[in-house]
C-alpha cells in the first residue's frame, strides 16, 4: 500500500514539474479582417471614350442654359440621357461595389434628364441642372474618369439671388449657367459670378 502511494506521489510531482517548466502551446490571436478599400484601376479606353461623350453632352446643356436656349438645352439633355443609359460598365475597371455605385448614379442622371425635358420653364430646368451636377460630380469621383481635369464651380446666387447652385466645367473659368447672358435684370453682367471650389483630376491614377 505504501509503495502504491509513493508511485502516485512521484507521478503527480513529475506531471507538476512538466507543466511548470516545459513550454506550453499558446493559441494565436485571431486577426480581425479589415475592410478593404474600393478597388479601381485605370479604366479602359472604351469606357473613357463613352464617358467623354457623356461629359460633352453635359457641357452642351450648360452652354444652352448660359444662352437661355431651352430648346437646345432639351436636345442636349435627351442626348445625355441616352449616354447615361448606355455607359459600358463592363469596361469599368473596378470592384463590384464601384460598378454598382456608378450604375446607380447613371440611373439617377438618366431620370434627372427625363425630368429636365419635362420642366415648363428655364428656372425649373436650372434647378434640375443643379441636381444633375451633383449626380455627375459623384459618378466622376466613383469611376475616377481620367480623360480630363474637371472643375467644380459654385454660384452663390443661382436661385432668387440667395440660393447657391453648382456646375462642372472643362476649364477653370466661370461661365455661369444660372444667370447666363440674357438675364432680365443683369443681362450678361453676372455671367462671371461664381468661383471654383474643387477640381477632379484622375489622369495620373
Amino acid at each position: 500500500m505504501k509503495k502504491l502511494l509513493l508511485i502516485i506521489i512521484v507521478v503527480a510531482l513529475a506531471g507538476f514539474v512538466a507543466w511548470q517548466f516545459f513550454p506550453r502551446r499558446q493559441d494565436k490571436p485571431i486577426e480581425e479582417k479589415k475592410d478593404e478599400p474600393l478597388a479601381i484601376g485605370k479604366n479602359s479606353s472604351a469606357f473613357d471614350r463613352a464617358f467623354s461623350k457623356l461629359m460633352n453632352d453635359y457641357y452642351a446643356v450648360h452652354d444652352a442654359l448660359v444662352n437661355w436656349d431651352t430648346a437646345r438645352a432639351d436636345k442636349a439633355a435627351y442626348a445625355l440621357q441616352l449616354k447615361a443609359d448606355s455607359l459600358p460598365f463592363t469596361d469599368l475597371k473596378g470592384d463590384s461595389t464601384v460598378i454598382l455605385t456608378a450604375k446607380s448614379f447613371a440611373t439617377s442622371i438618366s431620370s434627372e434628364m427625363k425630368g429636365f425635358v419635362g420642366e415648363a420653364n428655364i428656372e425649373q430646368k436650372r434647378r434640375a441642372f443643379n441636381m444633375l451636377t451633383d449626380e455627375m460630380y459623384n459618378i466622376i469621383r466613383t469611376v475616377q474618369y481620367g480623360g480630363s481635369i474637371i472643375y467644380h464651380m459654385r454660384c452663390p446666387m443661382a436661385f432668387s439671388d440667395s440660393t447657391e447652385g453648382y456646375w462642372l466645367s472643362a476649364v477653370n473659368k466661370v461661365v455661369n449657367p444660372y444667370l447666363g447672358d440674357k438675364h432680365p435684370a443683369y443681362q450678361d453682367k453676372m455671367i462671371g459670378c461664381g468661383e471654383m471650389v474643387d477640381s477632379l483630376d484622375f489622369s495620373k491614377k
